[in-house]
């Protein structure tokens, strides 16, 4: 037997209750979904009842691997015997106990790897994936697959998906065949939680860059002293991260303070994690919400904050956002205080800011790169994830990119499936722009030192040092850290098993190439899209190869270093420029060697602030290596220079005379009023057709000037459709002649009829509106007084000498005696001419 007796410390939790409705579904159901609050004995007694149950081997997948370690330590003592006997644990780079176990538990990434190499897990009976309302990207995969190994392979593998929440709807349709898999739900943890609304007196908003206000963490140690009087009990303070943590260790000094971090050395983590006869502060990050047990803790201090991967897809680069704790998230850590007695929670923040945050915290497939995440799928024979069934759709524009990335580095073919060389990339067990770094660096620097490198990139080791890689390398060989320094030796010598990089050992000096360059070797291959070119001499700024700029700190020891293999670099929100964490000096001997694939040449013809430039142009990427003047530039290409040139300064650019814009508004007019084949001519039309009436001028332009020398008017004539076109003239007429023999133009605007404007005078006798557009549109008179201002607008003459006539006679004849205003101006003669003077 495994599961101890309710009698043994830690074996009588909320979660036994349902152990027997769980292993029931999972017999008759094949699986199953549990859900407990944080404390509640689902990582630590499922398993062991599972094991009793099912028989076999029992795996267990956990998202971190401080958690995984902790799991498989309790595990083992509620069985009642040493770890490693027959409970063990297994994540990269380090694993307790061999053949045999009933009950393993490992990281998930580990397990998808395991899948990858034997699908079919045999001695194996039930999966757990524990903690799936977090929702990491290992552990949507690792559903994924199990689905579709329990579908495809192996109908008799349980498998039991546990979360902390109730949103558990996707989880069990996930893993329902035909019907949802069955939901359990276990009670609250033994224990209430008391909450006390500890806001800031002052708001402490993020500062720019997502930095933390100091502010806040000034109050949020003010918090934990009150927590020290006002309780019993250890301390778990929440806070964003490491910097955070060790803020808030310098605020309490004097205090029993203990850090609990992923980076930590495994010593540190199992000292947080161990009871304690003395009274501590334990200030961790969100490793510690689910899955831990940090013993003795009665009181949680939360801050608030979190710490969230964000990609921007479109410039490749990767950071880590502060940002607001989610709702359930908030709800876990308070859970923290009442997993032994009854606890309570300090929140540093108000009721009406707890009601405003998100329920709960983006999944991870939504926000993360998903480059690895690709490679796995291809690996399965599922590219993009067809055929399996995910809790939720990888976003488009990050599998795009993702897919993008593989294929360059040769991972993935044209078709999307894994290559030779990606199967070799995914057995490293890095990402796999890491790995490509390591495959194609060892012949360069030598597989140790490539190995080495690639370490200290995949962990970011030695951040304490500064953003100098090369000096990152040399203190991690001193052991300046020693926690990370054995990390690093750690991961280097994983990297070295099992794996044939294809390159020869070498020593630090192998191929001539010193330290600092095979740095940036290595790091330019993991990167090249962030290899970047000084801007100028004594710039701290940069051009990245992939089109953003970046900027060193402006103390940092690399500036006046010309190029840069950039392996860490952020870009805050609003800001034009990435900021550079990570980089190595090397040269564009070296940048052209890592990077060739972007390395082009172009001939650029160009409309450029008025004028054809031609140039003759290397570049890297983004950064322009060469610029020369091109000699014989392609008279096809120069036109489309211009016609590029004058689509987007507009038709400004071109002189239009008075001639050229009634020409256009005729068209216009036609189009408008007579359909097909008159052409449309507004700027759209025009710009989109420019070869059809500007082809011959736009060959000889080079410049404004030559634009502006184009006779727009004989150009717009080439619109005009024959032989249709020949009765232009009199389907919108220039001019129309009126009663007094005068020719008048006639004003056009596009769709609104003409306007003819004329001295009422020469119109006398005029009984029928006169009509263009074969007779369709009746034009507008605008009927002039002497002076030539409108006394009446009309499309009904016969109306207006009924009616408007006498009004406008009896206001204007005595104002001007010497034009005729006659009575009945039907039977007066018309006349442009004034009486004589007598």
């Amino acid at each position: 037997m495994l599961l101890p007796e309710p009698s043994v410390p830690g074996a009588d939790l909320p979660v036994r209750a349902v152990l027997p409705a769980t292993v029931d579904a999972v017999r008759s159901r094949g699986a199953a979904v549990l859900v407990a609050p944080p404390g509640s004995g689902k990582t630590s007694l499922l398993p062991l009842a599972l094991g009793d149950a099912l028989g076999g081997t029992i795996i267990v997948a956990e998202p971190r691997r401080m958690a995984t370690r902790a799991a498989a330590t309790r595990l083992a003592m509620l069985a009642g015997e040493p770890l490693g006997q027959r409970i063990g644990y297994a994540m990269r780079g380090e694993r307790t106990g061999g053949k045999g176990l009933r009950v393993e538990v490992v990281t998930t990434g580990l397990l998808v790897r395991r899948l990858q190499q034997d699908p079919e897990l045999p001695g194996v009976t039930a999966i757990v994936i524990d903690e799936c309302h977090e929702r990491h990207l290992d552990a949507d995969l690792l559903l994924a697959l199990c689905v579709d190994i329990r579908a495809n392979l192996r109908d008799d593998l349980a498998i039991v998906a546990t979360s902390a929440t109730a949103d558990t709807a996707r989880l069990s349709r996930a893993l329902g065949a035909d019907v949802p898999a069955p939901v359990i739900t276990a009670s609250a943890a033994l224990f209430d939680v008391a909450t006390e609304w500890a806001p800031p007196p002052l708001p402490t908003p993020l500062l720019p860059g997502g930095r933390v206000d100091p502010r806040l963490l000034d109050h949020v140690a003010t918090v934990v002293r009150r927590a020290l009087t006002e309780n019993d009990g250890d301390i778990l303070v929440f806070v964003p991260g490491e910097a955070e943590i060790n803020g808030m260790t310098r605020r309490l000094a004097g205090q029993n303070v203990l850090p609990l971090f992923g980076r930590q050395s495994r010593a540190e983590q199992e000292r947080a994690l161990a009871p304690s006869a003395v009274r501590r502060i334990v200030v961790t990050t969100s490793v510690a919400e689910s899955s831990l047990t940090v013993p003795g803790v009665r009181v949680v201090v939360d801050a608030g904050l979190a710490r969230e991967p964000r990609t921007d897809q479109s410039r490749g680069l990767g950071t880590l956002v502060t940002c607001r704790v989610s709702r359930s998230s908030a709800d876990q850590r308070a859970g923290r205080a009442g997993r032994e007695a009854p606890g309570r929670v300090y929140r540093c923040w108000s009721v009406t800011d707890h009601a405003r945050l998100d329920d709960h915290a983006a999944p991870e497939i939504a926000i993360a790169d998903l480059a690895a995440f690709a490679l796995d799928l291809a690996a399965w024979g599922a590219p993009a994830g067809a055929g399996l069934t995910l809790l939720e759709a990888p976003p488009a524009p990050a599998m795009t990119a993702a897919t993008e990335l593989l294929r360059r580095i040769d991972a993935l073919d044209d078709g999307g499936r894994i290559t030779e060389r990606g199967r070799r990339m995914r057995a490293i067990g890095a990402h796999p722009r890491l790995a490509r770094a390591l495959l194609d660096g060892a012949p360069r620097v030598g597989a140790d030192r490539a190995r080495e490198i690639v370490a200290m990139l995949s962990d970011d080791v030695g951040r304490n040092v500064g953003d100098d890689l090369p000096a990152r390398l040399r203190a991690l060989r001193r052991g300046e850290d020693r926690g990370a320094t054995a990390r690093w030796r750690e991961e280097t010598k994983r990297l070295g098993r099992g794996t044939t990089t294809g390159g020869p050992s070498g020593g630090r000096g192998a191929h001539g190439v010193p330290d600092d360059l095979a740095v940036g070797i290595v790091a330019g291959l993991a990167y090249p899209d962030r290899i970047a070119r000084a801007r100028g001499t004594d710039s701290a700024t940069y051009q990245m190869s992939g089109g953003t700029g970046a900027a060193l700190d402006l103390h940092s020891p690399l500036r006046n270093t010309t190029w840069l293999a950039i392996a860490v670099a952020d870009r805050a929100p609003g800001r034009a420029d990435a900021r550079i964490r990570a980089a190595a000096p090397i040269d564009e001997r070296t940048a052209r060697d890592i990077a060739g694939d972007l390395v082009s040449t172009t001939d650029q013809i160009r409309w450029d602030d008025g004028r054809i430039v031609t140039r003759r142009v290397e570049a890297l990427g983004a950064i322009v290596l060469g610029d020369v003047p091109l000699a014989n530039p392609d008279r096809l290409l120069l036109q489309a220079a211009v016609r590029d040139g004058v689509r987007r300064s507009g038709l400004s650019v071109l002189r239009w005379p008075e001639a050229a814009l009634a020409l256009r508004e005729r068209l216009a007019f036609c189009h408008a009023h007579l359909g097909a084949p008159w052409p449309a001519v507004d700027d759209e039309a025009l710009l989109a057709d420019l070869d059809g009436w500007l082809g011959t001028e736009l060959a000889s332009v080079r410049g404004s000037r030559d634009l502006a020398r184009i006779d727009v008017a004989s150009a717009l004539r080439r619109l005009l459709p024959w032989p249709t076109a020949a009765r232009f003239g009199e389907l919108a007429p220039e001019r129309l002649q009126v009663p007094s023999g005068s020719e008048v133009r006639l004003a056009y605007d596009g769709v609104e009829p003409p306007v003819l404007a004329v001295k009422l005078q020469e119109v006398f006798g005029w009984t029928v509106t006169p009509a263009v557009a074969d007779g369709r549109v009746p034009v507008v008179l605008h009927l002039l007084s002497p002076a030539r201002r409108p006394v009446a607008i009309t499309s009904d003459l016969a109306s207006f000498w009924r009616q408007g006539y006498p009004r406008v006679r009896a206001d204007l004849r005595a104002r001007y005696p010497r034009h005729p205003w006659p009575e009945d101006p039907l039977t007066a003669l018309p006349t442009k001419r004034v009486k004589p003077r007598r």
